[in-house]
């Protein structure tokens, strides 16, 4: 921990390469969404609530397919790492094939039940139709989005997030053109918005490939083949990962249904001050990326003390990111809740809220810098466990918000005995005799 508290460390420059690219590529996903929905919002606001209610159901679909980015990172660090490039190639083809056919499935599925998911989520009549439009189009580039992200974790696992920020900069840009010329121009409307990022996730997908086939030599691809005992690896960690994001998914799911119970102001705040959550957690992402790159990579190594000071360096530089954050919230207290929105009763419902979230980022920062290190490390299983029982620890102070009439603030401590409880059990581990971070 000595070295890790240093003002200089010599891990920042690997760190630094890491994770700034990784926070321009996190950073596109979210405004490839933004450029849709404010193109699609001079539509009509039909069209934009359809695309929102087709949004919320592709992140449902997607949600189980982290697997081909955090388990392909770490898998493929591991083998280069130890010096196995053959076994990185495997890796990385197994995780391409997995994402072909489960895009397909996926792309099948959402092509026969878009109306039906649809009407679940609530929509009907026009923006049900105008939903069910966008999904019909956009889920052609399943199979496209899923290699985009097996492709992601390849390169991460090689070390590179410069590389998959240019080609995110690339599928970005091309959407921000096509969208106006097919919305506008072609007269398309929300159909036009779905074809533009259809157009630019196969792209996307096609320079990955073809980058990958360019350097084959280097990412261990010559002569490469699936092999039946890495699939099923790769399925184990998908099981593992679709637990832990679905107990995630769940608890955030449930806070939401909380806070609609509340007011509708309450839930319009909790809308506002999610998004914030979420949006400040992109800059703590970048570390958990670079984390699980590098650990992966020195683990396979067999560089044991270097596995925990990257480990213990990323700590601490979440904590004084985190710390950045809270004083930059601090800062905004007086003014960020009217850039959202002018209603006054949203705002005072915000602001019985904000200052948890403020308050949580140190939390919040140590919490994912430590699930990346135990993603790098293969911890799956663990993780998945852990993060279904700090869910439940959440789901039990969510249900005593309204018998007690803890409005916003009791739903918000439901999201901070989350982190806490994570906070805990990721600490366990770290200290464990038999943690991940130490050889066997």
């Amino acid at each position: 921990m000595r070295e890790a508290l240093r003002l200089r460390s010599r891990h920042d420059r690997a760190v630094a390469a890491l994770a700034l690219p990784a926070l321009g590529s996190l950073i596109a996903d979210p405004l490839l969404g933004l450029i849709d929905t404010a193109f699609v919002g001079r539509v009509g606001s039909d069209s934009l609530a359809g695309l929102g209610v087709a949004s919320a159901l592709f992140g449902v679909a997607f949600f189980v397919f982290n697997f081909l980015e955090y388990g392909t990172t770490t898998e493929v660090a591991r083998s280069v790492g130890g010096g196995d490039r053959a076994a990185a190639g495997r890796a990385t083809l197994t995780a391409g094939a997995l994402a072909v056919v489960s895009g397909v499935g996926v792309a099948v599925l959402l092509l026969l039940l878009a109306g039906p998911a649809m009407g679940a989520l609530g929509a009907s009549g026009a923006v049900k139709a105008e939903g069910v439009t966008y999904v019909m189009i956009r889920a052609l580039a399943a199979p496209a989005v899923l290699l985009v992200r097996a492709a992601h974790g390849a390169y991460r696992g090689h070390q590179d997030t410069r590389t998959p920020f240019v080609v995110a900069l690339g599928i970005t840009g091309l959407n921000l053109i096509l969208d106006p010329l097919l919305i506008f121009g072609a007269g398309m409307g929300v159909a036009g918005a779905a074809w533009a990022t259809v157009i630019a996730q196969w792209l996307g997908a096609f320079v990955f490939v073809a980058l990958l086939r360019r350097g084959r030599s280097t990412y261990g691809l010559d002569g490469a083949r699936p092999v039946m005992t890495e699939v099923l690896a790769f399925l184990r960690i998908g099981r593992d990962l679709a637990i832990r994001t679905g107990s995630l998914l769940a608890a955030f799911t449930a806070a939401t249904a909380v806070a609609a119970r509340v007011s509708e102001d309450a839930v319009a705040a909790h809308q506002i001050l999610s998004q914030l959550f979420i949006f400040l957690a992109l800059a703590v992402d970048a570390l958990a990326i670079a984390a699980q790159a590098l650990v992966g990579k020195l683990r396979g190594s067999g560089e044991w003390s270097a596995v925990v000071e990257v480990a213990d360096r990323l700590l601490v530089i979440g904590v004084f990111v985190g710390l950045a954050l809270m004083g930059v919230l601090w800062a905004m207290a007086s003014v960020i809740g009217s850039w959202f929105t002018g209603d006054p009763g949203v705002i005072s419902e915000f602001e019985t809220a904000y200052w948890l979230v403020a308050i949580i980022q140190p939390i919040a920062a140590v919490v994912f810098v430590w699930d990346g290190v135990f993603i790098g490390a293969g911890d799956f299983s663990f993780l998945a466990i852990a993060m279904a029982v700090s869910a439940l620890m959440s789901g039990v102070v969510l249900a005593l918000v309204l018998p007690f009439g803890w409005g916003l603030p009791g739903v918000w401590w439901g999201v901070v005995v989350l982190l806490l409880a994570r906070l805990v059990t990721l600490a366990w581990r770290r200290a464990a005799t038999r943690s991940p971070l130490r050889p066997a």
